[in-house]
């Protein structure tokens, strides 16, 4: 085994070791509303489930040299967002979402992706995800480099093709998650183990 001390290294060093060994993350993509109204959306592989009850989840958005990322700012400011999960069918096209482009311009429309009103929350979704929650910020953590987001789930949307007895199809949906570096995996062989009483 190799020991490493993480204080010992830079953040890139770090930033690679976990990314390379917390895998497959699920990745989210997330629609926010900016002030002036332009639809911003970005994928974030730092993202999970931290509540059934009631039904939260939470994506971080690291900071962008010292300043806030335009989804974290404009979650701060709305106190609300949409979290949708990224498929083998719309991967591609949330991909171009990570582009560096300027807050007034909408990464949504530069993709090519079609945005769909919400039901409870103001910020609109996009058409292309089988799967998307739309979201009130519950709380964040504010970190030096990074922003902890948790959101409240107020609202599911689900494709009828992948629902059935209120549980979800994996193959059906098509999540893929993310790997290190430039790296993608699709559901693979799926097995059954049972939990001991």
């Amino acid at each position: 085994m190799i020991s490493i001390d993480p204080s010992n290294n830079k953040e890139r060093d770090n930033y690679k070791l976990m990314i390379g060994s917390i895998i497959p993350r699920p990745i989210a993509f997330v629609t926010s509303l900016a002030e002036d109204g332009v639809l911003n959306g970005a994928p974030f592989s730092y993202f999970n489930i931290v509540s059934s009850n009631p039904p939260m989840i939470s994506v971080t958005v690291q900071h962008k040299g010292n300043e806030k990322k335009d989804t974290a700012r404009n979650i701060l400011n709305k106190k609300e967002f949409v979290v949708h999960i990224v498929d083998e069918t719309n991967v591609e096209k949330i991909n171009e979402t990570a582009a560096n482009l300027p807050a007034n311009e909408s990464e949504v429309t530069v993709a090519g992706l079609t945005q769909i009103p919400s039901t409870i929350i103001t910020v609109p979704g996009v058409e292309e995800a089988k799967i998307r929650m739309e979201c009130t910020l519950e709380h964040v953590v504010e970190f030096d480099g990074s922003d902890l987001i948790i959101g409240k789930i107020v609202q599911f949307h689900i494709s009828k093709d992948i629902y059935e007895d209120g549980k979800i199809d994996p193959r059906g949906l098509g999540a893929v998650s993310r790997l290190a570096g430039s790296s993608y995996a699709k559901v693979g062989e799926i097995f059954d183990i049972e939990r001991p009483k």
